[in-house]
């Protein structure tokens, strides 16, 4: 599953069509009720996921590829876009109060994943969330990505697990598995 740069910009000229807002709210909600003014998706895409926040906020958004970056610039002027990969996040130790990906995981090789949990950990000062398919054995999906049971990859860390329930599909019709964090 290397980067094959076709593949994501497709897919960042369809992101726009994916915006769900119901998971924008449910991301922004939480992220409210959980006293955070700092937030960074990682797998940001165009910023669909971000887009409800307001500018009070400090949002920011990594993403590795340029159209999708561009997208999200052009649409949310306001918010920090970089360019970054999940392994070398551009950000302090503790510096942001809720890290999260949706459906980015599922689509990284095992040793890229096991640095980007060590990434999301050492940035995050409050919170981390994990929405990603989810199967108990992490079996392959397709030739591109696979299940991933976040709960399970998340036990040798310094964390207490919030939640990890299937989400509601009125909030993400994929049923993503939810997993929240607490950094200890």
């Amino acid at each position: 599953m290397s980067y094959d740069k076709g593949f994501w910009d497709k897919y960042a000229n369809e992101n726009e069509s994916k915006f769900n807002e119901e998971f924008a709210k449910f991301v922004r909600d939480l992220v409210v009720s959980l006293r955070c003014t700092s937030v960074l998706e990682i797998g940001c895409g165009t910023g669909i996921d971000l887009r409800l926040f307001p500018e009070t906020f400090d949002v920011h958004g990594v993403d590795l590829n340029d159209t999708a970056l561009n997208i999200a610039k052009e649409k949310l002027p306001k918010f920090d876009f970089k360019k970054s990969s999940i392994t070398d996040l551009p950000f302090e130790n503790s510096s942001i109060d809720f890290v999260f990906t949706h459906q980015l995981l599922n689509y990284l090789e095992d040793d890229i994943l096991e640095k980007g949990i060590s990434e999301m950990y050492r940035v995050t000062g409050k919170y981390i969330m994990n929405c990603e398919k989810y199967d108990e054995s992490e079996k392959q999906i397709n030739s591109n990505s696979k299940f991933r049971n976040m709960q399970k990859r998340w036990l040798g860390y310094k964390v207490k697990i919030i939640s990890n329930v299937d989400m509601h599909e009125e909030i993400e019709p994929d049923k993503s598995r939810f997993t929240l964090l607490r950094k200890l």
